[in-house]
């Protein structure tokens, strides 16, 4: 795929009918190798999204309102509270092994604009760096004291460096500005690249899974996590509700 078309025209004086049946011969023919390429990477690939499975369904959410982690820096007894988004969603996840997958380290954002993280829950695969852009004109001061990552990003304006964070254990990660006591969010570290978030009924759809037997599990709550086995069949969508 490499050979470059070059397609040489001369007047119609100076063409002689041989040179151009000739010329037009050769294009055709690396036009027909480019498509017997595109064709083989076509058949190659069809398999693979025929055996790629779905799992759907819904998930019993938490009942909104109920008090999650409270915003104390020096708070001494952090497993007695309870790391939940608001508003309440979910994260439904597959867990097992999987195949070995080649890509490049996974990269997220959490900002904060209008005083508020920019989604109250935000699902990520172990391994990621996740950026803190301030979009506010005012300072933030992002924090957390949970245990799979314990950090503090110091006071920042949003004419600065946004600064990152690389989560390496997973579990929840509960959020807060050390300016603004009303912000939380929820980071769910998770030890898996198959995840998707619930919307706000407890509705989910999660897709391009490995046909096999795997664990499919829905997280509400650093409290709460249902799950259940599931046999995932290539081309299958299976309906699973929780709990």
């Amino acid at each position: 795929m490499g050979e470059v078309l070059k397609f040489s025209w001369k007047p119609a004086e100076m063409q002689r009918p041989h040179d151009l049946a000739q010329e037009l011969q050769r294009y055709f023919l690396i036009l027909m190798k480019r498509l017997a390429i595109l064709v083989i990477l076509a058949l190659r690939l069809a398999p693979q999204l025929r055996a790629q499975a779905v799992a759907e369904g819904r998930v019993q959410l938490r009942r909104a309102g109920v008090p999650s982690v409270v915003n104390q820096r020096y708070e001494m007894n952090l497993d007695a509270s309870v790391i939940a988004p608001d508003p309440p969603t979910a994260v439904v996840y597959l867990e097992g092994r999987f195949p070995a997958q080649a890509s490049a380290p996974p990269r997220a954002r959490m900002a904060q604009k209008n005083i508020a993280f920019e989604t109250a829950l935000l699902p990520v695969q172990v391994g990621t760096t996740v950026e803190f852009p301030n979009e506010d004109d005012t300072y933030h001061n992002i924090f957390s004291y949970s245990k799979p990552k314990r950090f503090d990003l110091g006071r920042y304006r949003k004419d600065e460096k946004p600064p990152t964070v690389f989560f390496d254990k997973a579990g929840p990660v509960a959020l807060h500005c050390d300016i603004h006591e009303f912000m939380q969010a929820v980071i769910l570290v998770l030890d898996t690249p198959y995840f998707v978030k619930t919307d706000l009924k407890g509705n989910y759809s999660l897709g391009k899974l490995p046909a096999g037997h795997y664990t499919l599990k829905a997280w509400v709550d650093s409290k709460t996590t249902y799950s259940r086995q599931v046999d995932l069949r290539p081309g299958a969508t299976i309906h699973a509700d929780f709990p």
